[in-house]
């Protein structure tokens, strides 16, 4: 989305093509940017990849696509093979570190032009996948300045009149952000604060896992689950301190955004994170799946 922004005064036709309608269609109409489903994007069968190409290459054809940018391995996979048939430039951002699918990465990204979105990402893609320094281009991820306009949750609202200090942790729901670990560190807390609530916002495939922890550790009343928030800085803004608890990263998003709205992010001391939190100085950083360690810092 920030791309389409930066780039519509610049080109004759955005195409937006993504895995599947996320939350940002409004946005995209009102940019007059068409949007194209493509559900089954990691869906590995011969029928369905079969079926993609078609649908792609049709989308290339009847919309002149010159550029082609992917943000994801299988979408890479598909593009490299459609690279075969059209005069496209094919550029893919990576956002994360990984340790698998070595040979397949390789030959999803060999003809891309590569960018990183950090340092320590480049050099997974070099230390792992096989590619030189030279064919990587380190670009960080960025946010735009926050516009200061705050809107009060009523939620977040009432905890503070009632003298609560609120820890948000902001994520998608997944084995990646390590949303476990920030839930187990309050059991330490509240030993020590027992005026803290915890406050989650996102959603993702572990929402109903992380709901059962809480439940049976007998803490529903101090984790609220706040769901998918359209404007999370906004959200931010209204926390007293930011925790991420990812097990691996790119170049994360979360510590930026913080900063941008003057709050003091714990993170864990993971690949790209560190590229940005320098511990004691702009926040703390602690061991991955470290409850306690969390807790203290807390």
């Amino acid at each position: 989305l920030q791309l389409c922004k930066i780039l519509k005064p610049y080109v004759n036709n955005i195409i937006v093509v993504c895995s599947k309608k996320g939350m940002k269609i409004q946005e995209l109409n009102e940019l007059k940017i068409k949007l194209f489903d493509i559900p089954d994007i990691e869906n590995k069968s011969l029928a369905v990849i079969l079926s993609l190409l078609n649908k792609l290459s049709k989308i290339i054809r009847n919309e002149n696509i010159s550029v082609i940018h992917t943000h994801h391995r299988m979408a890479a996979f598909y593009t490299s093979i459609l690279k075969f048939k059209y005069n496209f430039v094919f550029i893919n951002t990576s956002h994360n570190t990984f340790y698998n699918k070595k040979y397949f990465t390789h030959i999803a990204l060999k003809t891309a032009n590569k960018i990183a979105c950090g340092n320590i990402v480049k050099q997974n893609l070099v230390d792992i996948f096989g590619f030189s320094e030279n064919q990587i281009t380190v670009i960080h991820n960025a946010v735009e300045p926050f516009n200061g306009k705050i809107t009060l949750l009523d939620d977040l609202t009432r905890l503070k009149n009632n003298g609560y200090f609120i820890v948000g942790s902001v994520g998608r729901l997944s084995e990646q952000k390590g949303m476990e670990y920030f839930i187990l560190s309050y059991l330490q807390v509240q030993k020590i604060c027992p005026n803290v609530k915890y406050v989650i916002i996102g959603d993702g495939e572990k929402k109903e896992d992380l709901k059962r922890l809480v439940e049976s550790l007998n803490i529903s009343h101090n984790i609220i689950f706040l769901g998918y928030q359209e404007n999370v800085r906004n959200i931010m803004s209204q926390m007293d301190l930011l925790v991420l608890s990812s097990l691996w990263e790119g170049f994360p998003l979360t510590p930026i955004e913080a900063f941008s709205v003057g709050k003091t992010i714990i993170a864990t001391a993971v690949d790209g994170t560190i590229e940005i939190v320098t511990d004691g100085k702009n926040g703390y950083l602690v061991p991955a799946k470290d409850e306690l360690m969390l807790a203290d810092k807390i």
